[in-house]
């Protein structure tokens, strides 16, 4: 079983769509899988059927109590089919930005998901385009990070941000933290201007840090997004999108760690916390 954050700081660059290209390769391996949408738009858990609104508990509210049994009620079966949960995200996460005096609130999401997520091969996290209290409590319950860039300066330029982010987690929170990879969204066909920012990448990740394939530009992915459903309902029209987001999930089960024994469901302890979405947001 893997837990994996997927992040960069800047809006925009695919952290939702290769989450949910994840997804749909976990679904294709036959795989259990989770997505826990920690992006305040909710936009990982409307492109997989969920509807979430505050008057139901969702992801703000797990990250509000730290409970394992707030995390079972809130987890809602995928308009995917099975084999995809989601745990979704309501306006209220928003408030949860300003937990970050609390000490105690980055851990929050690691003990609630402790004792809940070994059912799943595969726990996708996608957090919000931001390195505040919310995204780090996502790092926090993750084995690895996975880091989403565009071949752009602005995309690339931040990734040293996100790389500072991390190490501080690790310093702080979880020591065994590591950058699993990077992906390139939106590569497009030939570009000089790209070459020239996949070197510029590598020269600040490490070249073996840098997966391929990259994603390519194509309009079938936000199709799918458009239509809420799985890339692989568009047909032969996406099979090339297909093959690669197969290519990156195979290469995420090879490279992910073994999960520490502390973050094993056993080490996890619950808390008796009412299950309560209107108390405190």
């Amino acid at each position: 079983m893997s837990t994996v954050a997927v992040l960069n700081q800047k809006g925009g660059v695919g952290k939702t769509t290769l989450t949910l290209g994840l997804a749909a390769a976990a679904q294709r391996a036959g795989d259990p899988v989770l997505v826990v949408d920690l992006d305040p738009q909710g936009s990982a858990g409307w492109a997989m059927g969920v509807e979430a609104d505050d008057d139901h508990l969702a992801v703000g509210d797990v990250l509000r109590t730290g409970d394992p049994k707030v995390a079972r009620a809130s987890i809602v079966t995928s308009g995917w089919g099975e084999g995809i949960d989601v745990l979704p995200a309501s306006r209220n996460l928003i408030d949860r930005e300003a937990d970050g005096r609390d000490a105690d609130s980055v851990e929050r999401l690691r003990r609630a998901l402790g004792p809940v997520v070994d059912q799943y091969r595969t726990v996708l996290i996608d957090c919000a385009p931001s390195l505040g209290p919310t995204t780090m409590a996502g790092m926090t319950a993750a084995d690895g990070v996975l880091l989403v860039v565009e071949l752009s300066a602005l995309s690339v330029r931040g990734v040293e941000a996100v790389v500072d982010t991390i190490e501080h987690v690790g310093r702080e929170h979880h020591p065994d933290l590591d950058i699993l990879g990077a992906v390139v969204n939106r590569a497009p066909p030939v570009s000089g201007e790209a070459d020239r920012q996949e070197h510029e990448l590598e020269r600040v990740l490490g070249k073996a840090t840098v997966w391929r394939p990259f994603i390519p530009q194509r309009t079938v992915v936000n199709e799918a997004v458009g239509h809420r459903c799985p890339v692989q309902d568009l047909g032969y029209r996406a099979r090339d999108v297909i093959d690669v987001f197969d290519e990156l999930y195979a290469h995420l089960m090879r490279v992910v760690p073994e999960r520490p024994s502390a973050w094993r469901a056993g080490d996890a302890a619950e808390a008796d916390v009412a299950v309560d979405p209107a108390s405190g947001g």
